[in-house]
């Protein structure tokens, strides 16, 4: 009897311990927090790129003259992705419209919409469940005077004991009117990681 019980003890014991090995806890973290998981283009970088040149564009004395007595329209360009890492370029584009937007000195139209728009409208006009003369007509959208476009590129350079990764995030905001580049700016990024020797 006394087995049994030594026995069923030290069961029940390592069920606990394997138990407690297993599980699984979920924390909310703070999202402007430094994130060093890899080496590879994160949120940090991300935050760092759209906030960099969002404040650089916004304090340009060309930007200045541009917003001084009206909010410009503009519409931004999908970043180009050309590193060798598969990179949601279009989180870098929505940060820096949504930062520009909220400065309140532009205005935007969403290409990437367009086509959406196009079907309501058609739908409006066309499907005969809409009052027509409260239906939204074709022709009357304002188009866009700027255009904001960017590329993000990179340099990697490895060997056994280190990597190191180099970005550059370049933007340019042109006059469509014209073709004029109006204001450009580029930010960068190193990161590097290299093998520690842990002591004992």
């Amino acid at each position: 009897m006394k087995k049994l019980i030594i026995a069923t003890t030290v069961g029940l014991a390592i069920t606990m311990v394997a138990g407690c090995a297993q599980k699984s806890v979920v924390r909310y973290g703070d999202a402007t927090a430094v994130e060093t998981t890899d080496i590879n283009f994160g949120s940090t970088d991300l935050q760092k790129v759209a906030g960099d040149m969002t404040d650089s564009l916004l304090l340009s004395p060309v930007v200045g003259t541009l917003t001084q007595n009206k909010r410009p329209i503009m519409f931004v360009e999908r970043i180009k992705n050309k590193t060798s890492e598969h990179i949601d370029t279009e989180s870098i584009t929505d940060s820096i419209s949504t930062k520009l937007l909220r400065s309140g000195k532009f205005r935007f139209v969403d290409m990437g919409r367009v086509e959406a728009a196009r079907e309501q409208i058609k739908f409006q006009q066309d499907s005969g469940m809409v009052d027509t003369s409260k239906a939204v007509q074709f022709g009357k959208q304002i188009g866009a005077e700027y255009m904001l476009y960017g590329n993000l590129s990179s340099i990697v350079k490895s060997n056994k004991d280190k990597s190191d990764v180099y970005y550059k995030f370049t933007l340019r905001l042109m006059d469509l009117e014209s073709g004029l580049v109006e204001w450009a700016d580029e930010t960068e990024i190193r990161k590097t990681k290299a093998k520690e020797s842990v002591g004992w």
